[in-house]
């Protein structure tokens, strides 16, 4: 049974399964939601659980702002073997005994790695290459070399170190807790943590616990989220004007601006020069547009209540 979503939409926080795919996420809500219109913000591998931010309806209007979020991960970074993929899910390409390894070059390692950096993404990652996936192109035996990109780690804190795990005795388990910016690898990160080491890593666990404003705490499992739909109930949506107002600054506007902006035409820019995109909110808390305020007069970059509407 579905529930049809509220027209006006809003956004799902999704607490993803391992094993499912993103696509197969947004997949199973467009039944549950009876919408066709459902997309998420940034992509989470099958191995991995946690925070996925899905848009319902005019929610996904949202999504491109919400794409650029930080994030937040718990991960065991195995340090000994290498895969191709840099997760457990890959094949096995190296295997290093790891047990010489001491805490301290442990921390040493991921203290380089913190900060801003210059990341080399996973070879199996979704960026393009000649118009084709990398990770298409890694599957058919090529090779791959992406260019290394600017990311920012601002944590990267180590929680446990877990010597000669039971069904890799020579390898050793660290369970880390990372913050990083929009664009980073996990999985590039325990590769070059393994790499640094000289012994070679990648992921056995990824959790991602939040993005931008959004926490785990206030995620949902599909087993609930299907539980809400078969009892004909309306899926636990966050309201456009709350979901703008955790993931971007604010503008208040009168009544009559509210109008103007619906309509299709500008105010003055409060803040000229702003480079971040500003939700407008109406009196009563509902969203209208979001805005450029870069110039002396605002730019509509979306409209959420169209005088049509």
């Amino acid at each position: 049974m579905t529930t049809r979503s509220d027209a006006a939409g809003g956004l799902l926080i999704v607490d993803k399964p391992s094993g499912w795919t993103s696509h197969d996420v947004v997949g199973r809500l467009r039944r549950l939601a009876g919408t066709r219109k459902v997309g998420h913000a940034g992509t989470l591998d099958p191995m991995a659980t946690g925070v996925l931010v899905v848009g319902i309806d005019r929610g996904t209007k949202l999504l491109t702002f919400l794409v650029g979020c930080d994030k937040d991960y718990a991960a065991t970074i195995r340090l000994g073997q290498a895969t191709l993929t840099d997760d457990r899910e890959g094949e096995l390409t190296a295997s290093v005994k790891a047990t010489g390894v001491t805490d301290d070059e442990i921390a040493a390692a991921v203290h380089a790695l913190t900060g801003d950096i210059e990341q080399v993404p996973s070879a199996v990652s979704a960026i393009k290459v000649n118009g084709e996936r990398a990770y298409a192109r890694v599957r058919a035996g090529e090779e791959v070399a992406l260019a290394a990109r600017p990311v920012t780690v601002s944590q990267f804190t180590i929680d446990a170190i877990h010597r000669a795990p039971h069904e890799a005795p020579e390898c050793l388990d660290v369970d880390v807790r990372v913050t990083v910016s929009s664009g980073t690898y996990v999985r590039a990160l325990a590769r070059d943590l393994g790499a640094a080491l000289g012994v070679g890593g990648h992921l056995t666990a990824l959790r991602r616990t939040r993005v931008g404003g959004y926490a785990v705490g206030s995620a949902h499992t599909l087993d609930d989220l299907a539980a809400v739909a078969g009892a004909g109930r309306p899926l636990p949506l966050v309201a456009l004007g709350e979901a703008a107002r955790a993931a971007l600054p604010t503008r208040l506007l009168t009544e009559a601006e509210a109008r103007t902006l619906s309509f299709g035409q500008r105010l003055p820019s409060l803040d000229p020069g702003r480079s971040t995109p500003v939700a407008a909110l109406d009196p009563s808390g509902q969203l209208v547009a979001v805005l450029d305020e870069s110039r002396s007069t605002t730019r509509s970059l979306v409209v959420f209540t169209p005088a049509s509407s």
